[in-house]
């Protein structure tokens, strides 16, 4: 079997990312790389430069990383993680959270490529709720 996509998970909250990885890893698949990047380095609520750069390379297994944060500075973070590291294979995505994540997982498991895998999270947006 090929290596799947990777997710990575970029919250304010440690609890947050721990807590939506237990969840699309029962949605998904054991064969879909989640990696977390959640809190501060020290345990606090914000966003670390070194925890994104270490959850990519985490989640990576070879067929692209899909970054998903979740709000205001956690997407700056990334960003700069990606622009101090460029990789074609690696892209952050603008999706909701917990549906991206879910639609993301889900792709990756049943063998979408990065784009494929992206495009998911992304149209997640537009799924209404009721």
């Amino acid at each position: 079997m090929s290596a799947s996509v990777g997710i990575v998970l970029v919250s304010h909250s440690a609890e947050l990312a721990a807590g939506l990885r237990l969840l699309v890893e029962q949605i998904g698949s054991d064969n879909v790389a989640v990696a977390t990047a959640g809190g501060t380095a020290e345990g606090r609520i914000g966003t670390s430069y070194d925890l994104v750069l270490a959850a990519i390379r985490d989640a990576d297994r070879g067929a692209g990383v899909v970054v998903l944060p979740d709000l205001g500075s956690s997407v700056l973070t990334a960003r700069t993680v990606l622009e101090d590291h460029p990789r074609t294979d690696v892209t952050i995505v603008d999706a909701p959270f917990v549906e991206g994540a879910v639609a993301a997982v889900v792709t990756a498991a049943s063998g979408g490529d990065l784009k494929t895998v992206a495009n998911a999270a992304k149209e997640a947006r537009n799924v209404p709720k009721l």
